[in-house]
């Protein structure tokens, strides 16, 4: 039996050699799908009948307005994005059965990894040795401990002692504060002026730096443009758009350029960042709507590119800055609680979610091995990621769901509001939250 999404190794092999970087996360979700499709006694590594895409340029093209989606860094770290290597065990792999694959991540047996921890691990915590690892942390409030297998201990990641994010760079002294990404960090409707994250964290960081506060108009979004209603104001910018994806940071509608003129950069500065749930959504509707798994993988690797670029264009060159710049961006939540099941909001067919992926196990380790990825950058760039995706899972529309990965007990409060995919106002008191724990760490 054979897969339409089956990737054939000698495509995989030219998508490698093409790409920026190696990609040795897809492999483990390579093959998945393709011990999924393999019946008893197949070679899962002979003829297929899939195709591989040619690589992508970006992500998805260009941005629309679709409210839907959702370190002395002063010195550079001295690691290249070109030749930087993923030393990835991929997602939830850690500790299974099988040998080194030829792409550096670890061959998956095909048993979905049901028996690992809550850090990939099926021995313990730093997936060798049994001991206690420090992400361990994150998986305490779910019930079904070890459902949630998402492995970033394989980067060595410093995490904060709040378990809110990691804890790689000494934030201090800024001067100016600049938001990017998309609708979250713009705000929607039906969240008001003093309800969304950006307001709130400028009048925390306010506090914090003795900064200038930005207006009310500044802390407004404009439902037109789906922009803040003022880019600048105080010691605050904020360049992020509804429907903003990871081409947006310089490719498209050049968010770094608009808010990072040269005259201001001697300023001390700090950058927050929520990007990448408009390129989940993509490329989640894409495998719903039947797009190869193989072309799938090709997009997100190219979405994650562009957000790795985007963070060292910041910190590579320390005469950019010269007075240092820090960045923290949040990694990408789902609504599924990690079950897969896109259609679980009562409005997901609103935002273009109306079928489900054949194969659910595929689109749950993709969404975790993008996460994994955007870990990897925060360790090689000593930058700080937040940990977004799992302080709202099992507070999304699958909460109630006792086997569901995140699930928290019963009576867990909802965290998105009915678009599915956005905050409600208590979403964004944890993202202001879990921003204010990483920046004071």
């Amino acid at each position: 039996m054979m897969c339409d999404f089956w990737l054939r190794e000698e495509s995989r092999a030219r998508y490698l050699a093409t790409m920026r970087r190696p990609a040795a996360w897809l492999a483990p979700i390579t093959l998945l799908a393709v011990t999924a499709c393999t019946a008893p006694g197949d070679d899962a590594t002979g003829d297929s009948q899939g195709s591989s895409s040619s690589s992508s340029s970006s992500s998805s093209g260009a941005s629309t307005d679709d409210p839907t989606g959702t370190g002395d860094p002063s010195a550079p770290t001295g690691t290249d994005a070109s030749t930087s290597s993923a030393s990835a065990t991929g997602t939830g792999t850690a500790g299974t059965t099988g040998g080194e694959s030829d792409t550096g991540a670890l061959a998956s047996t095909g048993d979905d990894t049901s028996t690992t921890t809550g850090d990939g691990s099926s021995s313990g915590g730093d997936g060798t040795t049994g001991e206690p690892s420090a992400v361990d942390c994150l998986f305490e409030p779910f019930v079904n401990k070890g459902a949630l297998t998402i492995d970033y201990q394989q980067f060595d990641p410093t995490i904060g002692s709040h378990c809110k994010g990691t804890n790689h760079q000494d934030i201090i002294d800024i001067e100016r504060v600049v938001f990017l990404g998309d609708s979250v960090t713009v705000g929607t409707p039906p969240s008001q002026l003093n309800q969304m994250y950006r307001s709130k964290l400028a009048d925390v960081l306010v506090d914090r730096f003795g900064l200038t506060p930005p207006n009310d108009l500044w802390k407004q979004y404009n439902p037109i443009d789906g922009v803040a209603l003022v880019q600048d104001s105080g010691d605050f910018s904020s360049c992020a758009k509804w429907g903003a994806r990871t081409d947006d940071f310089i490719a498209s509608n050049d968010q770094i350029l608009d808010c990072f003129p040269e005259d201001l950069r001697d300023k001390r500065t700090l950058v927050v960042i929520t990007m990448g749930g408009n390129d989940l959504a993509s490329v989640a509707k894409d495998g719903a709507n039947g797009t190869p798994l193989d072309e799938v993988l090709v997009k997100a690797d190219a979405f994650i590119n562009l957000m790795r670029e985007a963070v060292h264009w910041f910190i590579d060159d320390p005469d950019k800055f010269p007075n240092g710049v820090f960045v923290v961006f949040a990694n990408i939540y789902e609504f599924t609680d990690g079950t897969g099941d896109l259609m679980s909001c009562p409005a997901a067919g609103l935002g273009g979610f109306d079928k489900p992926w054949e194969d659910i196990e595929a689109l749950k380790q993709l969404v975790l091995g993008i996460n994994e990825q955007y870990m990897e950058i925060a360790v090689e760039t000593q930058t700080d990621m937040i940990f977004m995706l799992e302080n709202f899972c099992g507070h999304g529309f699958k909460a109630g769901d006792p086997a569901a990965a995140c699930y928290r007990g019963p009576n867990s409060k909802t965290l998105f509001d009915l678009t599915c995919i956005h905050p409600n106002p208590a979403g964004h008191d944890v993202i202001t939250d879990l921003f204010t724990a990483v920046i004071d760490e």
